[in-house]
């Protein structure tokens, strides 16, 4: 069970404070069910609410500074996203983002990076489907770890690149 109080990722919300844990008294709601208050830390006066019972649905625990490390370190290593077939490649994009797993997070980056390069290399632009789920893994993954790392979102790019290249040359 989450805490007031505490931080939590659920679904496509984000970040998310845990506000309450209360019975609501709404017309057609069970009153005898305890309820997650979410305020989302992206969507300003916006309120969820979830019943508790279904706590492992969308929501998780934030990951600690020391499991963001970890993962920064470990980035070279996540293999990447291949799948032939835009169909099923979005089905794919669309499951690893739904997952909530950070892991699977970086694996799309790495695989629509690499594709960007490849179409620009071609002389093409980067395909719609896969600009939209890489803004899509890049908010959340972004969003996450600059939270719990105390940076701003928009230096995660260039902090992650930084620290990636900063690997490469202590393995010189």
């Amino acid at each position: 069970m989450f805490e007031k109080g505490e931080y939590i990722m659920y679904g496509h919300s984000g970040i998310c404070l845990i506000e309450d844990i209360t019975h609501l008294n709404l017309a057609g709601v069970d009153r005898k069910k305890l309820y997650y208050v979410l305020v989302p830390q992206n969507i300003k006066g916006s309120r969820i609410y979830f019943p508790i019972e279904k706590e492992n649905a969308n929501a998780r625990r934030l990951i600690t500074k020391e499991e963001a490390w970890k993962l920064l370190d470990e980035i070279r290593d996540i293999e990447e996203i291949w799948v032939g077939n835009d169909k099923l490649r979005e089905e794919q994009y669309k499951a690893a983002l739904n997952s909530g797993d950070y892991r699977r997070w970086v694996s799309i980056i790495k695989t629509l990076y690499l594709r960007k390069q490849e179409r620009i290399a071609q002389g093409k632009k980067m395909a719609a489907m896969d600009e939209r789920y890489m803004k899509l893994a890049e908010e959340a993954l972004y969003s996450e770890l600059a939270f719990v790392m105390g940076k701003e979102k928009s230096e995660m790019e260039t902090f992650i690149r930084e620290h990636i290249e900063k690997m490469e040359l202590e393995e010189v």
